[in-house]
Formats: C-alpha cells, sequence, structure tokens
C-alpha cells in the first residue's frame, strides 16, 4: 500500500492496525495537507456487517464537530471493494503513551479526562455512543489539544440492530459491566469507561485486571479497585469521590450525563489553581534533602550521631505526605564529597537542601542547621543550636517545624503529631539505636553488630518499638543473605516485627519486615501485600517498601505495577545502588533481559563493588549466552562477597551449563567442605547439580530444602514463575510432582 495513490491521496506509511481498520498516513494531493486515512481490513471488506459498521463510524463521527474529536473529510470505496476514510492527521502521541510509564500529574489527567468527557458530550447530545473509550484512542497532539480519534465501535442509539444478540464489542478492560454482560447498552457506558481512563490516567495501571478477558469480566462484574490514594497518595479525595461514582456497577448509580462528570473534574481543577494563585506552593511538588551533618568535634568521633540526626529528620519529614523527601542512601552519598548544592539538586531532583555541623565538647552541642535553595544557592533559613546533649529531641523537633513553615506547607494537625512523635525519651537508648541503624546501614556482616546495638537499646527502654523493628530489619536481612537458616532467624525476626507493631502500629518498617516474612517465609502473598500497602500508606517515602513490594510482584504477571513500585523506589532514592540493583532483578525474573543489564549496570555505576549487582548481571549474561561475561561478573562478585555460599554457587551453576565441569564440581566440593563449620543452604547445591544437568543429586538437595523450609524455593514454583536455573527438569514427571508439592504449600 505504501507509495500507492488512492483517489487523490498518496499513500506515505502505515500508522497503526486495529481490529476495524488500519490506519495510514497519506497526502491529500489537491489540497496538499497530510490526512490519515483509515481502510476496513481486507479479510473484513466481505463482511456485510462490518462494513455497516464502518460505514456508522463515518457518518457518525462526520456528524460531530468539536475540538475534542477527530475530523472526518470523507468516505470512500477503491474498486477492490475496500472501504476508506480520511481523517485529518494530528502529530502527537496517544495517552496510552503518555502513561505506559506511570500515570501522570493529577491536574493534567483532570485536564484531559474533561477534554474528553466534552467531546463525548458532544455525541451523546446526537444519540451517539462510542462504546470504545481506553487510552489508545485518544491523541494529545503537540500543541496538546486531546483528540478522541476513533468512533469504531460508535452505536447510534436507534441503530442497535446492528449487534448480534449475545455478542460484546468493545475492549475488555475498559467495558463496562452491561456491556461486558452483552445487555442492552445507553450512553451511561461512555462514562464507566472514562472513569476507568482517569484511574488509568493516574496511577497508570488498569482499575480491573486479570490474566485472562473471562477473569477480567468477573473482576468488572464483582470487585472494586484498589482506590487511587493507595496508588497516589497526594490525590484529592475528591478525584477518588468522581472515579467511584463514575465505576458505580449500575448504570443508575452513576453519573447519568457526561457533562456532570466534566463540571466535577474542572471543580477539582478550579480549586488547585486557586490555591495556587492564593500564594499556597504547590502541595505534590515540595521536596527536600537531607544531607548527613558534619562532625566538628575536635575527635572526629561523632560520625554515627551526626548521621544519624540527619536520619531522624529525614523519618519525621517523610510523615508530611506532600513533602517528597529523598532516602538516606541518596542524601547520604553526598557525605564527605565537596558539591554545589546546585548540583546535589539536580542530581536528587529537590529544590531544597538541609545541610549542617554539630560539634560537641563533653555534654554540650552545638548543632547548626541550614536550609537551601538548590535552585541557586541562595540561603531559606539558618539556625544555630547551642544546648546539652538532653535537648537532643527538642531541637529535632524544632529544625523540623522550622523547615515546614519555611516551605510554607500546610501542616494538618495529624501530621504534626507525628512530626514530633518518637519512640523514645531515653537519651542513651537513642543512642543505641543510632548506633544499630549506622552498621545496619553497612549491610553484611556488619547487621550482627547492629542487633547488638538495638538490643542494648531496648534494654535501656523495653517499649522502644524502632529498636525491635531494627532487630526484625536485622534477622531477615541475615535470613536473605544465607548467614542463618530461615527456620531459626524467622522466627525472631517475626516476633520483633510484631513486638514492634504491638507498642506502636505506625511504624512502616515494621510492615515491611513482616511483609517480607510472609512473602519470602511463610509463602503467603495475599498477607505480603497487604503489609507493603500498609507499609507504603504509612510511609510513602520508604524506598526498600517500594522495591521489596516489586519483587513480590515479579513472581506475579503484574509487570506493571512491578515496574511501578521500582520506579517509585527509585523516585524516592534515586541514588540507592539497592533500589536500582532491585529493579534489575524484577527485569531479570520476568526475563526482560536487556532493560535488567541497563539497570544493573546503572546500579554498578554508582557503586562498582556492590556484590548483588554483579551477581545479577552475571545472571543476566548467563540467559543471554554472553558465557565470558557471564563468568567474569560471577568472579567478581564471588570475590566481593568474601565467597558467599549463596553467590558462589550460581558461579559453579554456570560453570555446570558451560561444560567446565571440573570447575563445578570444585564449587560443589568447596561447598561441601564449608558446610561442615557454616551454614550453608541445601539450595545452594541444587543449582550446581541443576548445572550439570544432574537431576537425581538436584532432586535430593531440593528435598533437603524442603524440609528445610528454605525461602528460594518460592522462585521456583510460585506463581507460575520458573526459575531459569531449572528449565533443564521441566518436563520431568518428578520435577513437576516437586514444583506441585511447593505450590501446595503456597497461600
Amino acid at each position: 500500500m505504501i507509495g500507492k495513490t488512492i483517489s487523490h491521496y498518496e499513500i506515505l506509511e502505515k500508522l497503526g492496525e486495529g481490529g476495524m481498520g488500519v490506519v495510514y498516513k497519506a497526502r491529500d494531493t489537491k489540497l496538499d495537507r497530510p490526512v490519515a486515512i483509515k481502510f476496513l481490513p481486507p479479510h473484513l471488506s466481505q463482511n456485510e456487517e462490518a462494513k455497516k459498521r464502518f460505514v456508522q463510524e463515518a457518518k457518525a463521527a462526520s456528524a460531530l464537530d468539536h475540538p475534542n474529536i477527530c475530523t472526518i473529510y470523507e468516505i470512500d470505496e477503491i474498486p477492490e471493494g475496500q472501504i476508506f476514510i480520511v481523517m485529518a492527521h494530528y502529530e502527537g502521541e496517544t495517552l496510552e503513551d503518555r502513561v505506559k510509564e506511570g500515570g501522570i500529574d493529577v491536574e493534567e489527567a483532570c485536564d484531559v479526562v474533561e477534554a474528553i468527557a466534552g467531546g463525548l458530550a458532544e455525541a451523546h447530545a446526537r444519540g451517539i455512543i462510542h462504546r470504545d473509550i481506553k487510552s489508545s484512542n485518544i491523541l494529545i497532539t503537540e500543541g496538546g489539544r486531546v483528540k478522541i480519534i476513533d468512533f469504531g465501535l460508535a452505536k447510534l442509539a436507534e441503530q442497535s440492530h446492528l449487534t448480534r444478540v449475545g455478542t460484546t464489542l468493545g475492549t475488555v478492560k475498559y467495558m463496562s459491566p452491561e456491556q461486558a454482560r452483552g445487555d442492552e447498552i445507553d450512553h451511561r457506558t461512555d462514562i464507566w469507561s472514562t472513569g476507568v481512563l482517569l484511574y488509568e490516567t493516574i496511577t497508570g495501571r488498569k482499575p480491573f485486571r486479570g490474566n485472562y478477558d473471562q477473569a477480567i469480566i468477573y473482576s468488572i462484574l464483582n470487585d472494586e479497585p484498589p482506590g487511587i490514594k493507595i496508588l497516589r497518595p497526594e490525590a484529592p479525595a475528591a478525584v477518588e469521590k468522581i472515579i467511584q461514582k463514575t465505576l458505580a456497577k449500575y448504570p443508575e448509580k452513576r453519573y447519568q450525563q457526561i457533562e456532570d462528570l466534566a463540571a466535577d473534574l474542572r471543580s477539582v481543577r478550579e480549586a488547585a489553581r486557586k490555591k495556587t494563585a492564593a500564594g499556597l506552593p504547590d502541595r505534590e511538588k515540595r521536596s527536600i534533602a537531607v544531607l548527613p551533618f558534619v562532625d566538628m568535634s575536635p575527635q572526629k568521633d561523632q560520625e554515627y550521631f551526626c548521621d544519624g540526626l540527619a536520619e531522624e529528620l529525614i523519618n519525621a519529614l517523610a510523615h508530611i505526605k506532600p513533602l517528597r523527601v529523598v532516602a538516606r542512601t541518596s542524601a547520604f552519598s553526598f557525605k564527605g564529597g565537596k558539591y554545589d548544592v546546585r548540583e546535589i539538586g539536580e542530581k536528587l531532583n529537590v529544590d531544597t537542601v538541609l545541610e549542617g555541623s554539630i560539634r560537641k565538647a563533653g555534654e554540650r552541642l552545638r548543632i547548626t542547621a541550614q536550609l537551601v535553595s538548590a535552585a541557586d544557592g541562595y540561603h531559606l533559613w539558618s539556625e544555630k543550636y547551642d544546648r546539652k546533649l538532653e535537648d537532643i529531641f527538642a531541637i529535632q523537633d524544632e529544625i523540623s517545624l522550622a523547615i515546614v513553615d519555611k516551605l510554607k506547607m500546610e501542616l494538618l494537625g495529624e501530621e504534626a503529631a507525628r512530626l514530633v512523635k518518637r519512640g523514645t525519651e531515653n537519651l542513651e537508648a537513642y543512642d543505641l539505636y543510632m548506633r544499630g541503624r549506622f552498621f545496619w546501614e553497612k549491610r553484611g556482616l556488619n547487621v550482627k553488630k547492629a542487633i547488638e546495638y538495638f538490643e542494648q537499646a531496648i534494654e535501656k527502654d523495653p517499649s522502644y518499638a524502632e529498636a525491635y523493628a531494627g532487630i526484625a530489619d536485622s534477622y531477615y536481612i541475615l535470613s536473605f543473605y544465607g548467614y542463618l537458616p530461615s527456620r531459626e532467624a524467622i522466627p525472631i525476626a517475626r516476633e520483633n516485627a510484631l513486638k514492634a507493631l504491638e507498642i506502636n502500629d505506625t511504624i512502616a518498617e515494621a510492615h515491611s519486615a513482616l511483609g517480607m516474612i510472609y512473602q519470602y517465609h511463610d509463602w503467603d502473598g495475599s498477607a505480603a501485600e497487604r503489609k507493603f500497602r500498609r507499609a507504603l500508606e504509612l510511609n510513602p517515602n520508604y524506598s526498600p517498601a517500594h522495591y521489596w513490594y516489586a519483587a513480590m510482584l515479579s513472581l506475579t504477571d503484574r509487570d506493571e505495577e512491578m515496574l511501578r513500585e521500582n520506579e517509585r523506589a527509585i523516585e524516592v532514592d534515586p541514588l540507592s545502588v539497592q533500589a536500582h540493583t532491585m529493579h534489575g532483578w524484577c527485569l531479570l525474573g520476568r526475563l526482560k533481559l536487556d532493560q535488567a543489564e541497563e539497570k544493573l549496570k546503572r546500579a554498578l555505576e554508582l557503586n562498582p563493588d556492590f556484590v548483588l549487582a554483579h551477581w545479577l548481571l552475571g545472571q543476566t549474561y548467563c540467559l543471554m549466552s554472553k558465557d565470558d561475561e557471564a563468568i567474569a561478573e560471577l568472579r567478581k562478585a564471588v570475590e566481593l562477597s568474601s565467597r558467599n555460599p549463596w553467590i558462589l554457587s550460581t558461579l559453579g551453576f554456570v560453570y555446570g551449563k558451560m561444560g567446565r565441569t571440573a570447575e563445578a564440581r570444585e564449587v560443589l566440593t568447596e561447598l561441601r567442605e564449608r558446610s561442615d563449620h557454616e551454614y550453608v543452604q541445601s539450595y545452594y547445591f541444587a543449582y550446581v547439580h541443576a548445572g550439570l544437568g544432574e537431576l537425581e543429586e538436584t532432586l535430593t538437595w531440593l528435598e533437603k530444602a524442603y524440609e528445610a523450609h528454605e525461602q528460594w524455593l518460592i522462585v521456583i514454583g510460585a506463581f507460575g514463575v520458573m526459575e531459569p536455573g531449572f528449565k533443564t527438569f521441566q518436563d520431568d514427571p518428578r520435577f513437576q510432582a516437586f514444583i506441585r508439592k511447593i505450590r501446595a504449600s503456597m497461600r
């Protein structure tokens, strides 16, 4: 078709294809203007009903004259019998492309959907029902104009006989309940689809989901979607109410006219703009990075105290939901360096930076703090505090509240209470807790030192909830990295997480720790998801909860949500090597190898010695059949991890897969010798034997891993995901029986 001239239209390129038409860009040779031409597909050209519907589209759309509806120029038919419609051609992108990387700004979403509602109001007034409103049918032109570009399933209210009884037309994820059932429909089906579109535009995901069409239809008919404030906490409550009304299961409970929906969206938008006009800042865009305070003490022995104070301020400010607070990892990446504040602002995407210093002499403290504009380096506020050490809590509160005041945030009563709420009034306990977090951040076996400090903090204050949460996090990490058996570490982690929540159920870290326990030890995905969501509701700025939740989602087919959570983890903590690495891990788990490689390389740019990133990159190269690169990365990971058995077993697997049998058996020998005096998971032996293609030995060690309830078995059996390392055996009846046994243990 490309290069042909149809009537007086020169076909230039193919733009797209759908169930009811193929669209080309063409040049109108008479008027010398670009146009879009939509042809009925050849295989449907003999179908009289399809032809009637196609002609109906042209007649319906050509009767409409509205700035938000695509302009129809003419309808014609070529000698071969194919009908085509000539439409205006617009440069731009579809709304589907605009939101596929995540939802857009709430105010912008209201603007877009209000424009769509305006176009539909014109259609409804003429008795035309679109029936197929979806993000791929909405074009946003380069000039910002919103266009409904396809009335391919439009149905004139008077001509319902064109649809056979028992059929449903449209795109399943956007269908109204009555449309999904095949019932008679009216203009309120478009109102439902517009609600789905609004939800998608704000959150970046569809409200009703499933693995196949019937599962989606069941969800549409029976389920309520997650509230948008779970996914976008900053969204106004009024928008959530609008969505709830548009998605009412029964048409009589929805908006009765699309104009009413448009009016409510306009009200939300105007309220936001009035607030801005009144001199208030855009609450959704204020952001801050709290840098580690500089130790100015003569002995230079207060690093843990400086870091701890900055971390406490981060945690306090994170409770103010309109304020985006960069996570500790990214903020602390500038520690000890000489950076211009404008460079920091650019790298962390923040508009303000808090920096300061601490000088300790005996029991006296001098703390200086200053809030700086990242745009121009000007000081917005600064203060000095000369106090006794026992006044540290009051100093934290003063600094936090002063920052809020200078940012002109609207601080609600509940947020103010949470801002000054802390876990202990015991200064010694607080000091020990900060030391514990200092070592916990270093990971590896430093976590054991962290546990000692957390336990000492609890001895000073048995009601210190944050210290219990620290112990829970620490024991889970020791289990995750294979330093302790799960059956030994997880009960301790669970007990301490529950104890923390018994004292204070608003600690996000404790909820997140339980989410990990439920997912990887209890194999209970539903309970895990509830805990991750609760953690993020309490603290949307807690990056680990985002990426651990994403890891859970990667074991399902919920790829859009997985990507969104990983992106939020990086948004909150843009320089976190852990967040970038976890994103790469999730992509690897879904076999998106090129994307995984990109993320893992980014992680190694941030920290060239990060073990987990080298380990995952090695596995990525293995699956890409880049054997030499895989070996190089895994050897690096083994070296950096001091030959951690977990990392070493992966190298052994790759050796076996490559046919380097002797080297694989050397790994098995080392693991066996080390198991005499340290903990080595059975799963590691199974993995190396799998690389060697040894089914009997693999099954023997997997059974031992099952008896020990080792957490990595979930990767083999969870939600139908197959660990690539065991694919050699996936058709073997005994291996399949083992998979079924794992799945039977899951909830």
